[in-house]
């Protein structure tokens, strides 16, 4: 058993590692990752046996602290379906250490992959890092629907759905990303003084990469974007909104909850596990937006946890 840092010469059995693996989504593939290489250094981990990658690690390094992934939601050890169970992990832990301090590192900011992206159960490596003394470092509260049992839409939304109909509503995807990231980039400078973290050009060709796991869906009134949701579509798992957002007119006649009413419908025809409205924390989940969950879950969704661990290294 080997462990070593990922070389641009490994790209295809990366790739192949993630496909077949319990716990990759589409962001793991190189093409994904290294769209932002110029960000950061990366410092990629792949586990070997008998010269055959048999887990791969997406991580980046800044000074002695290793990050899994600082430009990925979430990243953690990938795990292959066979041949592997928690004792394989905590040999590749051991490995890992003794990699990371040979290279001066010595603390990891760990983010496993959330059990709703899991292809198979895939939790050996939180058992792992626990061997480790890892911390919990950051919580963030996102709200999910179970797409097997969903829980309807309250009443206020249901009424909402109706608002947006008759005020003439037209919702569906859309290509239209240079017209949306000016609604998008409007809210934020208002709201956050802040804007999207991917350029439009990078989601455009993040998009031309992944076309049918990167979609954008508009609400329209009267041919003009009034609100919209970028969908990250995770193999059959999840359909994940990011980049949700909604112009005062778009508020007026309740345009997004007719969007996510046909956003839900469209994951469920499309044999989606789980419909993921995203994250309602700011400040490493320090703060919680009450509101925000308060809507979210009014249109069906309930908690899970999107979690980051901290371990030391030192001896």
């Amino acid at each position: 058993m080997t462990v070593t840092t990922y070389q641009p010469g490994d790209k295809a059995e990366w790739d192949k590692m993630v496909k077949l693996s319990r716990n990759g989504t589409f962001l793991h593939l190189r093409d994904y990752m290294d769209y932002h290489s110029d960000r950061f250094t990366d410092f990629s981990l792949v586990a070997r046996d008998d010269n055959r990658i048999i887990a791969v690690m997406p991580a980046c390094r800044e000074g002695n602290t290793l990050f899994s992934h600082r430009g990925l939601t979430y990243g953690g050890w990938l795990l292959p379906r066979l041949h592997f169970d928690v004792t394989v992990m905590l040999e590749i832990w051991e490995q890992t250490v003794e990699v990371l301090r040979e290279h001066g590192i010595i603390h990891i900011v760990y983010k496993p992959v959330p059990h709703i992206y899991h292809r198979y159960p895939a939790e050996e490596d939180l058992y792992a890092i626990f061997s480790r003394g890892a911390k919990l470092a950051e919580s963030n509260i996102s709200t999910t629907i179970d797409l097997d049992e969903p829980i309807a839409f309250d009443r206020g939304n249901r009424g909402n759905v109706n608002v947006a109909r008759k005020s003439g509503v037209e919702v569906g995807e859309s290509d239209d990303w240079d017209g949306y990231w000016q609604v998008l980039g409007s809210l934020l400078q208002e709201r956050y003084s802040t804007l999207p973290v991917h350029t439009v050009d990078e989601i455009k060709l993040l998009k031309l990469r992944f076309p049918e796991n990167i979609k954008l869906y508009t609400a329209t009134l009267d041919g003009t974007i009034v609100a919209g949701v970028v969908m990250y579509l995770c193999g059959e798992e999840v359909a994940h909104c990011q980049y949700i957002a909604s112009t005062a007119e778009g508020r007026s006649v309740k345009a997004l909850s007719l969007l996510f009413d046909y956003l839900i419908k469209e994951a469920t025809e499309a044999g989606f596990r789980y419909f993921d409205f995203g994250i309602s924390n700011e400040d490493h989940g320090r703060y919680l937006n009450e509101g925000l969950v308060r809507q979210k879950s009014r249109m069906g969704g309930r908690g899970i946890v999107y979690n980051t661990y901290s371990i030391d290294l030192k001896k």
